[in-house]
């Protein structure tokens, strides 16, 4: 999504657009740092983490955003696999098939679609229900707050050469 740069500001506010174009350039930027890591950075320890490798916090990300996208599409949902993907490229290739449903239905959701509540079962918190905005927010912060998680074990491993993570670096947003 890169065409929200020109969008005209019509109301104060991130819209799900600009922070999906914020997250896809992150998500970019990672994949590329991964590649040039190699897979032994996916194995970094997470510590005592229900995800307790970097690789299977990624793979979480990745599925709950994909789950929630088929969720709001009204599609099967996809179950975890036991093992997540321990090479990079099918790993992201589980993000690119989430977020192709999740920028689909942000882009042909009806105004009137945004406050309908759904309930689903999750993993860990049982079953919610909430609004499909709700679900939307919900999918996107839920990856920037691991991405954060992500990147400090990282650092902590000795792999400091990142980029600054912060919107204001970002060129996702005019």
């Amino acid at each position: 999504m890169t065409d929200t740069a020109a969008a005209p500001v019509t109301a104060l506010g991130l819209s799900f657009r600009e922070l999906m174009a914020y997250t896809d350039e992150e998500t970019r930027r990672w994949e590329a740092w991964f590649r040039d890591a190699g897979p032994a950075a996916l194995q970094v320890s997470m510590g005592e983490a229900k995800w307790s490798t970097v690789g299977g916090l990624i793979y979480h990300v990745f599925m709950v955003e994909r789950r929630y996208a088929e969720r709001l599409l009204g599609e099967s949902v996809t179950p975890y696999a036991d093992q997540p993907p321990a090479e990079v490229d099918e790993l992201f290739a589980v993000h690119r098939e989430g977020r192709s449903r999740l920028e689909r239905y942000v882009a042909n959701a009806r105004p009137e679609e945004w406050g309908e509540v759904i309930t689903f079962e999750t993993i860990s918190a049982g079953t919610l229900s909430a609004s499909k905005r709700k679900v939307v927010a919900h999918a996107l912060m839920h990856g920037v707050r691991h991405w954060a998680q992500i990147a400090t074990a990282l650092r902590q491993a000795g792999h400091g050469e990142q980029w600054m993570h912060d919107v204001l670096m970002s060129s996702a947003l005019g």
